[in-house]
């Protein structure tokens, strides 16, 4: 019998999660049954929505019970297999949730494909991150020759692949990042056109600046006083994807700012689009095709990217708190061995 350790919600957090709103456990696996895997864990991704997760508020999405297993993706190792698609030795994605090993069905799994690139990218620029962002720009972004396509937090999985997505279109990238390290990145490594740090005193005014024609896609992740500076540049029939507002997760703030009638009337004045959107909702019809199209590019590097790999399963607990205060550089992966 195979003991697993597992991380679980503990109570649920008011305002910023702390180390006391997780709890590890060890459990006995049950045997593996027929159609069945056990898997080692050997990476978690630790992602934005799994603070939404940790609340009981309404959302696109079930929330973690408390001492449930906090949700998330990995990519493990097959230990057993009692499915004949699948081989000891073979390395897959899972939501297995965060833990050191489990039993999942394997019609729950996928083979890795990431086309020779490493296997942690299967949770990062190929994985649901890069897929997010191949999704909202090639549903809702559309961008075209000449545009300008601003995005925020431009130096992490999302906003990074987004503004290399608008440049291969013939756009114009504009990111959005925090601090000089991450702007410099953004500028030097990822290749934007123009980056501003949204620390900066003066970020309104330098970001209008970085647009002097203005914005016809603003790809949305972080909202708040981000939100309130690019609104004014946006241009007529301007496409606006929101996958995330990232500022807003913490919040226990029922004062903050209503952005409300601000952001309707330059919606009918400017005929925006805004469209929300959860990346399952066009993985069916496009993952195949972001897979056989991005990961060459990825893989001959084309297409760059940048991670941060923690070692150790009990720091995801400290990991995962510090990503929320953007203490993260790049895509946030633990190395759970």
């Amino acid at each position: 019998m195979t003991t697993a350790r597992q991380i679980v919600l503990a109570s649920r957090p008011t305002g910023a999660p702390t180390a006391e709103n997780f709890r590890t456990e060890e459990v006995t696996l049950p045997q593996v049954g027929d159609g069945e895997l056990e898997l080692k864990v050997q990476y978690l991704s630790l992602d934005p929505y799994m603070r939404g997760r940790m609340s009981a508020a309404k959302s696109y999405a079930a929330p973690v019970p408390v001492d449930g297993v906090m949700q998330g993706e990995t990519v493990a190792e097959v230990t057993v297999s009692r499915h004949p698609d699948f081989e000891v030795g073979d390395l897959v994605r899972a939501h297995t949730g965060w833990c050191t090993h489990a039993v999942v069905p394997a019609t729950h799994v996928r083979t890795l494909q990431t086309h020779g690139a490493p296997s942690t990218t299967a949770l990062g620029v190929l994985g649901m991150p890069g897929f997010t962002a191949y999704a909202g720009m090639k549903v809702i972004g559309q961008p075209k020759q000449g545009e300008t396509v601003a995005v925020a937090a431009a130096s992490g999985p999302v906003g990074s692949m987004v503004g290399q997505l608008a440049q291969l279109a013939g756009a114009r990238a504009v990111g959005i990042a925090g601090g000089p390290e991450k702007c410099a990145f953004v500028r030097d490594e990822l290749g934007f056109d123009a980056v501003v740090d949204h620390r900066d005193p003066d970020f309104a005014e330098k970001l209008a600046d970085a647009c002097p024609d203005g914005v016809d896609v603003y790809y949305e992740n972080v909202g708040g006083a981000v939100w309130d500076a690019v609104l004014p540049l946006l241009n007529k029939f301007a496409r606006v994807p929101v996958c995330g507002l990232v500022s807003q997760y913490n919040s226990t703030d029922a004062g903050d700012r209503d952005r409300l009638p601000a952001a309707m009337g330059t919606i009918l004045a400017q005929s925006l689009l805004i469209r929300g959107f959860i990346q399952t909702e066009f993985a069916e019809e496009y993952y195949p095709e972001f897979l056989a199209e991005i990961g060459p590019k990825v893989a001959d590097g084309t297409i760059s990217y940048r991670e941060q790999v923690v070692e150790g399963f009990d720091t995801a607990p400290d990991a995962f708190i510090g990503m929320l205060e953007g203490k993260n550089f790049g895509k946030l992966v633990v190395k759970v061995d």
